[in-house]
């Protein structure tokens, strides 16, 4: 049985391309950007407050280290952001051979590595690559290239790697090794046509994993084997990705974008790059974190 849920604005942001939400449990916040702007947002749900600090270039991606600043993945490289002054300082060139990318997405692995992808920012050419990132050291995937990388997501034990090809309308899972090397992959989700395409994902706590569609109306999560568990109805069409947060972990949070939408769309849906929320059953995984 698919449980339906419908999800309700929580904040105006009119975000051009809302990503990359997070919830830090040091900060009991939500955090997110907007890649466009190029902007860092907080989001504090006990007072309504939404702070921001502008991003030097676009921005995928926030998330915290250990010493109260964050990792922040600006196009051309990893930066450590401070929110307290607002700098970004940069820490390692990523794939600087192709300068028409970006990077889009991440997430962390119990063993503290980040895992990111890169995009093509005109979204055609197949550039994108997936990386992981751990204690000063970057390493570049065997994942084939596409032209935008969306997740990736990581299994709560770590052992499994989601990988999202947006415009493919695939996800793909990757075996983790101890070492950060990838076994070989399968299938694990073909998008249908009238679904829209599948852009950040995450997993929960029981390894489901959940996934926004861009022009799909709609964020879903599918059971570890695949099978569809949740839809999650939106009154905007382009949802980016959700966090699992809040005091027990069940409160999801979703980014969204106006991004692509003309004139008549944007009038039809003027919720269109609001912060979303809506409540799950089973709670997330707390993100501890990084070293920088």
């Amino acid at each position: 049985m698919v449980t339906e849920t419908l999800a309700e604005s929580i904040c105006d942001v009119g975000a051009t391309l809302g990503e990359g939400p997070i919830w830090v449990e040091r900060d009991a916040a939500l955090w997110f950007v907007d890649i466009k702007a190029p902007s860092v947002y907080r989001f504090d749900p006990e007072t309504g407050t939404l702070d921001s600090w502008d991003a030097p270039d676009q921005v995928g991606w926030v998330i915290p280290a250990d010493d109260g600043s964050f990792l922040a993945g600006v196009r051309g490289g990893l930066h450590r952001f401070d929110p307290a002054t607002g700098a970004f300082e940069h820490l390692v060139a990523v794939h600087p051979e192709t300068p028409g990318n970006r990077l889009n997405d991440a997430a962390r692995d119990p063993m503290g590595r980040v895992w990111f992808g890169t995009m093509d920012n005109a979204e055609f050419d197949r550039t994108g690559h997936v990386y992981h990132w751990h204690e000063g050291a970057l390493t570049k995937t065997d994942v084939p290239p596409v032209a935008i990388t969306n997740g990736p997501a990581i299994s709560p034990d770590g052992r499994t790697l989601y990988t999202v090809d947006t415009l493919g309308k695939t996800i793909t899972a990757h075996p983790v090794h101890a070492d950060g090397s990838l076994g070989d992959s399968r299938v694990f989700l073909t998008v249908g046509p009238d679904d829209g395409h599948p852009d950040g994902a995450i997993c929960d706590s029981e390894g489901g994993v959940w996934v926004g569609f861009f022009g799909g109306w709609s964020a879903r999560r599918y059971a570890p084997d695949g099978s569809l568990t949740d839809i999650v109805r939106f009154p905007v069409a382009n949802i980016t990705k959700i966090a699992l947060g809040g005091s027990d972990g069940r409160t999801a949070y979703a980014t969204t974008a106006a991004k692509g939408l003309d004139d008549v769309a944007r009038a039809a849906q003027p919720l269109a790059g609001n912060l979303f929320t809506f409540r799950v059953a089973i709670p997330g995984v707390p993100v501890e974190p990084v070293t920088l």
